[in-house]
């Protein structure tokens, strides 16, 4: 059928006799959802989760420190704790710096220092100036730790048994853990735990953000810093590693302190792993709309580059991806423009499918699945506010205020 003069049915895009805006278009429906899909694919395939593996051990000879910095995390810090303490590995010693919580964490962490002999408390003092709150308390767990090899997790994190041993499968090389891959530092996303309506929406895109943009074994065949992605809820490093990159100090600053660190050991020549930390670890990050959308704004627009055309880039392509198709698919119908409904509704069937295949493989909600565009357009609403918190110059966070990165300089 013709819209105007302009002949945009199916036959036509198939014969080419449509004009070339037209056909551009009709692609640009259809495959950046296939490309997605693909990717997608790929990833819940090949992106590693490290091995429960007999003698993973041997890849800390000295044991390990499990150090967790937190700060008002009296709902989630006796879990945290509890798995660490049960988790199967050379675990030498758990160490929680207690970052002037007001909320009952400190009478919890009390408590558990009485019945777990490996638990050391550390109370905080101010926070220095220069610095944000979690470098500054891994920065202070570091020095407290009497083992090269750390694993930092965060509060909210609860360890699954073999979450250990399969972060140490990976920093061991291949002829001394069946699967290793010889890393420096180790970061790997844990299963996400959701609540409410909100959170069953907008989660399921932190795995979005990482899977369907990236082959992730590209981050560590690669010792291109610019090859990256990083997830600081399960971190794993030797100390020799991060001295070498200046330590937690040298990202005193950043409010992306995982993406910082990490950025700066591959720098370096090392190899850092990205893993898939479903069978690690699970974990809650934010409880309820109102927490979800200041924990997503404090850094995203620090985390995508801070700057206005990263910005426009990383919206332009979330809305080309992820939401065109849905929109155009009933114009199309509707101006009988069966051309580009075919090419929308192929975008949509593929996003439809990559969604429905990491619903299975993350446990995500079926309704994540059919509200998926909602979910990219409520997420790039944050991105926007989280622009806006930077270019105001105050970002605030667990009652403290941070200066963006646009503002650092005159800090």
């Amino acid at each position: 059928m013709t819209v105007g003069r302009t002949d945009l049915s199916l036959a036509a895009l198939l014969d080419r006799s449509a004009p070339a805006w037209a056909q551009l278009l009709a692609l640009g429906l259809a495959a950046p959802g296939l490309l997605s899909l693909a990717l997608v694919s790929f990833n819940c395939l090949f992106w590693t989760r490290g091995r429960d593996v007999p003698g993973a051990e041997v890849a800390a000879p000295g044991g390990i420190s499990i150090v967790i910095p937190a700060r008002d995390e009296v709902a989630n810090i006796e879990r945290c704790v509890r798995a660490a303490e049960a988790a199967r590995g050379p675990i030498r010693e758990i160490i929680v710096y207690d970052d002037g919580s007001t909320d009952g964490t400190a009478e919890v962490l009390e408590r558990l220092q009485g019945e777990l002999p490996r638990l050391q408390v550390v109370r905080g003092g101010p926070l220095p100036n220069g610095w944000v709150g979690k470098p500054h308390a891994l920065h202070r767990l570091t020095a407290l730790a009497n083992t090269d090899l750390l694993l930092n997790i965060d509060a909210d994190v609860t360890l699954r048994p073999d979450g250990v041993v399969r972060l140490l499968s990976l920093l061991g090389t291949p002829a001394q853990i069946p699967g290793g891959l010889g890393a420096a530092l180790v970061t790997a996303v844990p299963r996400q735990r959701t609540g409410g309506f909100a959170e069953r929406l907008m989660m399921p895109l932190l795995h979005l953000s990482y899977v369907a943009w990236l082959p992730m074994p590209l981050i560590h065949l690669t010792r291109d810093p610019r090859v990256l992605a990083a997830n600081g809820q399960l971190l794993l490093v030797r100390r020799s590693v991060l001295d070498a990159v200046g330590g937690w100090a040298a990202v005193r600053a950043e409010l992306v302190d995982d993406m910082a660190l990490s950025r700066a050991v591959k720098a370096a020549g090392q190899r850092v792993v990205f893993a898939d930390g479903d069978r690690m670890a699970e974990c809650r990050m934010y409880a309820g709309a109102p927490a979800l959308w200041r924990g997503f704004a404090k850094n995203f627009y620090e985390g995508i580059g801070g700057n206005p055309l990263a910005l426009f880039v990383v919206v332009v392509l979330h809305l080309t991806f992820f939401v065109a198709p849905y929109v155009a698919l009933p114009l199309a119908a509707v101006a009988g423009a069966s051309g580009l409904a075919v090419a929308a509704g192929i975008g949509v069937v593929a996003n439809v499918v990559m969604r429905l295949i990491m619903a299975w493989r993350y446990g995500h909600s079926l309704m994540s699945v059919l509200l998926h565009p909602v979910a990219v357009l409520a997420m790039m609403g944050v991105l926007l506010e989280s622009f806006r918190w930077s270019r105001r110059g105050d970002i605030r966070w667990r009652g403290r205020s941070y200066p963006s990165r646009a503002h650092r300089g005159a800090a």
